[in-house]
This record gives C-alpha cells, structure tokens and sequence, in this order.
C-alpha cells in the first residue's frame, strides 16, 4: 500500500495490489482553493484509521474465494449474510428437510424396545459413526425428550408428596419442646400455677377488654401469635388471649406460658377436656369424622394409590395433598364453630390461626361495624396476587355433585379463616352451627365426594350471607405456598399468614419470608435452646 501526494498539493493517491496482480488506485483531488496544513493532517488521520479496515475486508474476501467482488455492495452481498448468521439456499432446503421430517416423526408412534442413548454424547458418538439416517435421529431425539418430560414430572410429584409428609410430620426441635415442658409441670410447682392469677379471672369475660383466641396444638407457633400481637398492640393492657389445646398438649402449654408471663397482657390456657359443653351430644359429627374409617383412610392412607397423576397438574395435586392434611379432622380445626357456646359472656372476639404474625394493633378490629353480620374477615376473589387471591366457591366445592350445583353458585367470593373478627352476640340468634353440621353429615354420606379440602368450605355454606368483608390490608395470605411474595406487601400487612405446607417453624419453610416469624421467638430461652430450636 502507497500514499502519494502531489508536489501541488492538488491531490493524493493510495494504491495497493491484491492478490492477482491488478493495482487498485483511490485518487483524492483537492480544490483549488487554499488549504491549511492542519485539514490535510486531519484528512490523513482519518485515511489511516479507514484504510486497515479496507484491508481486513479485502483479504476475508480473498480468503473466501470471492476475490471478484470489486465494490462495496458485492462485498456487503456476499459478507452480510454471513455476518448475520443466514445461510445459503443449500442450507436454508436442508433446515426445511429436516422440519418436514421431524413435523413427520411427531405423529408417529415410538417403536417399543426402542434403545435410547444414555446421554447426549452417547447421542453425539453414535451419529458420528453414522449409525442414524435423519429420520431414525429425529424419532431418537423425540423419545429422548418424552422420556425426559415424564422423569421431570415424575421427579416433581415425589418432591410434593415429600413435602407433603415434611409439613404433616412435627419437627423434633417442636416436638423436644412439648416433652420438656410437660416433664416441667409435673416437677415445677411454678409451671403449675394458675393462669390467669385469680385476681384476675373476672377480666376472662370483660367485654371490655379486646379478646384473642387461638386453637392450637403447637407450643412454639402459639408463643409467636401471642408475643407478636402484644408487641404490635398499642393497648396491651387490654388484651386477653384464650388459647385453647388438646389434651396431650395441655401441660406443656400451660407451662410456656406459666413460665414466660407477657404482662400487661392476660394469657388463659384451657384443654378441650377442661370444656363441659364439648361432649359427644353436642358434637357428635366432629366425633364420627375423627372415626370415619373411611375418612382416617382418606386422611392417613396411601395418597398416590387411586391418583391419576397423567390427568394432573402439579399444582393441582398440591392442593388435593394439602387439602389431605391429618389436621383436617383434629376438634382443634373445628372448634372455631363452637365460639358462641365455649365463650358464652362474651360478645366480640378475634380469632387467630396458629400460623400468623401480627405486625400492627389489632385494636380498631373492635371498632369496625360488621352490619349486623357475625363474621368480618378478608375476601379472596380478588387481588394484585392472581394465585393467592383467585377463591372462589368452585376451587373448594365439587360443582359435578348434584347437590352442590343446585344450592351453591360457583362464582361465589370465597373468604379466609385465620384472622377474623365474629359478633358472637349475632351469632347467637343465627343457625350457623346447624347449618355446619348438617353440611358436614350430607358430605360424610356422600363419602366425602362434595368437598375436600378440610374446615373452610362448610363454613362458607354456614356463614353465606353473614360475612361482612374487611380491608386486605389486614390480613395476607400465602406465605406457605407463594414463594412470589412482595415482600413490601408482608412488611404493610397487619396480620401475615404463611397458610399452606411451608410453615415459617419448618425446613420447608421459605427462607425469605421465614425472618417475619423468627423474630418473635426468643431464642435465648433455656427451653428453645436445649431442643435445638435454632435461628436460621
């Protein structure tokens, strides 16, 4: 390559010789006119940089056989496709063969006894030894990916019953708390004192008061309901708790709290045996659900035996896993009906599930005017969450059912259980426990075919037309099962609830979400120590 400029300064010529012996000249004339020494050094500059370009270009052109290209549009003709990954129109006949063979192969049956590679080097080996035409490769390559979707979906519904029976089981961490602390009442006369002081039992049936109660068979869940709501609470000199356990879990309970008081706050615990209304006569369908041996079967059997899983979603076998929850049939999950008869002086109270935090005073809740219904709490057809908040009665009840398609409306708004706000003195004039229990024996005869999923559908049928619904604000759900959480959305919520498999107290449990619940237990505990009840 030569740059000469003439003695006139009028021009300047660039040459070089390609590979076949022809000179090509660029030749730049100047205007007559002056020119400053300054725009000649800057145009030179600026040959300089372009001219390597030109040269790089020329010898990919050489290199490609396309040395007759002797402009820049053949160039870009012949560069571009290649620069744009296009190809020829050999290639572009021998992509469309090969999608006709494979639009061919997917309507074809698979040969049984069909030998599949083991992996997709094997598959590579295999070709490269010609052992495949492009048919026999397409039908391979399709097998290979059936075969790879059904150990994928297999590998998904395992990790669901998995979870399934982590959710259902009790942690050992839990379950050494309960044996600690029942050991401690028998031994300890302070784990055995009376809850509330005497002094302060006639405050069990003030109205004035704001009351809680919560059912619950877990020590450690029970303690965060009631730590966090007192810690939330703006008045906790008002609050009175009543948690209500079963039998086996009662002396442990009792001690927690005999033994980490959480003044100014009032804390009563009782065990359903310690409730003279609760007897076989007045309950006698919650008796015949927990001996049901088909339902104990439906409850505690095989869960896959009888499952069409090709027919099923994922999520779908979820939500019949979860609705299959041995807590289901426990009195504790039922109890929540009996409010009006267990507490019968009083006319106002809240109740909490045993899987919910509360961030904010709960005190306006007395406040609200329920219209004259009996249960305020938060609708869950509608939302920003399109999975949380999308219940309506057609995801709890069986529409095929003939008496369901005839007394319900699928489009019906479904509500939540876990925190909600109940007039008893309104409860009391209505049929609603009736109307529960009668809903309850129709299912039972029908074996269990009208509904599934636990507690919450007969009571949509007993409370329809006595909901009064409240602000979602105070009350989100899903923190069990919706790894997608806004986690703005839990911090502004009043109450958050991890409703659903992963519970906050499990290892299962979301660990983004699991810091809301943690920071309400008191890790320093001898207790919670000594059972391995670690912060995670």
């Amino acid at each position: 390559m030569q740059l000469h400029i003439s003695p006139s300064m009028r021009s300047i010529t660039i040459s070089s010789s390609n590979s076949n012996g022809f000179i090509d000249l660029m030749k730049i004339k100047v205007a007559a006119r002056h020119i400053s020494y300054r725009t000649l050094f800057h145009t030179i500059l600026i040959l300089a940089f372009l001219l390597p370009f030109v040269f790089i270009l020329t010898a990919l052109v050489t290199l490609e056989g396309v040395n007759k290209c002797s402009s820049f549009d053949c160039l870009g003709r012949r560069l571009g496709p290649k620069l744009l990954g296009r190809v020829d129109g050999s290639g572009q006949k021998l992509v469309r063969d090969f999608y006709k063979i494979l639009n061919e192969v997917n309507t074809e049956e698979i040969p049984d006894g069909l030998k599949l590679p083991d992996s997709f080097t094997e598959l590579v080996s295999e070709l490269r030894s010609d052992h495949y035409d492009a048919r026999t490769f397409a039908l391979i390559l399709r097998a290979m990916m059936e075969k790879l979707e059904r150990e994928i979906r297999e590998s998904r519904f395992t990790e669901l019953m998995n979870k399934h029976f982590a959710a259902s089981s009790i942690p050992k961490g839990i379950h050494c708390l309960s044996l600690r602390l029942t050991d401690e009442y028998s031994s300890n006369a302070h784990a055995r004192k009376q809850l509330p002081s005497p002094e302060l039992l006639p405050l069990l049936s003030d109205n004035s008061y704001h009351h809680f109660v919560v059912s619950t068979d877990n020590i450690l869940a029970a303690s965060v309901v009631v730590t966090s709501t007192i810690q939330s609470s703006l008045n906790p000199e008002k609050i009175v708790f009543h948690v209500i356990t079963d039998k086996k879990t009662y002396a442990g309970m009792h001690s927690w709290f005999a033994l980490n008081p959480v003044p100014p706050a009032i804390v009563e615990v009782k065990g359903v045996h310690q409730f003279d209304w609760l007897t076989r006569e007045n309950v006698p369908v919650l008796e015949a659900v927990e001996n049901h041996n088909a339902i104990r079967s439906y409850y505690h059997g095989n869960h896959i035996v009888g499952a069409n899983l090709n027919d099923t979603t994922p999520r779908t076998f979820a939500s019949k896993l979860q609705s299959r929850s041995p807590k289901y049939i426990s009195l504790l999950n039922h109890l929540r009906i009996y409010l009006p008869e267990l507490f019968p002086n009083l006319d106002k109270v809240v109740f909490l599930d045993d899987d919910v935090v509360i961030q904010r005073d709960l005190s306006p809740l007395w406040g609200f005017d329920l219209e004259g219904k009996v249960n305020g709490a938060v609708e869950t057809c509608k939302g920003e969450d399109n999975w949380v908040m999308s219940k309506h009665f057609r995801n709890y009840f069986n529409f095929s059912h003939p008496i369901i398609s005839r007394n319900l409306d699928p489009d019906e708004c479904a509500w939540a259980y876990g925190m909600n706000i109940f007039d008893l003195h309104a409860w009391r004039k209505t049929a609603i426990r009736e109307t529960y229990h009668s809903w309850l024996r129709e299912n039972l005869r029908s074996n269990l075919t009208m509904w599934k999923l636990g507690t919450l559908p007969p009571a949509l049928i007993a409370f329809r037309g006595l909901v009064q619904p409240i602000d979602p604000s105070w009350h989100m759900l899903g923190l069990g099962y919706q790894n997608k959480t806004s986690i703005e959305n839990v911090k502004n919520a009043a109450v958050i609830h991890y409703n659903g498999q992963s519970k906050p107290w499990l290892q299962i449990g979301f660990d983004h979400l699991r810091p809301f619940w943690t920071k309400y237990v008191n890790y320093s505990n001898d207790f919670i120590r000594n059972c391995h009840i670690l912060e995670s």
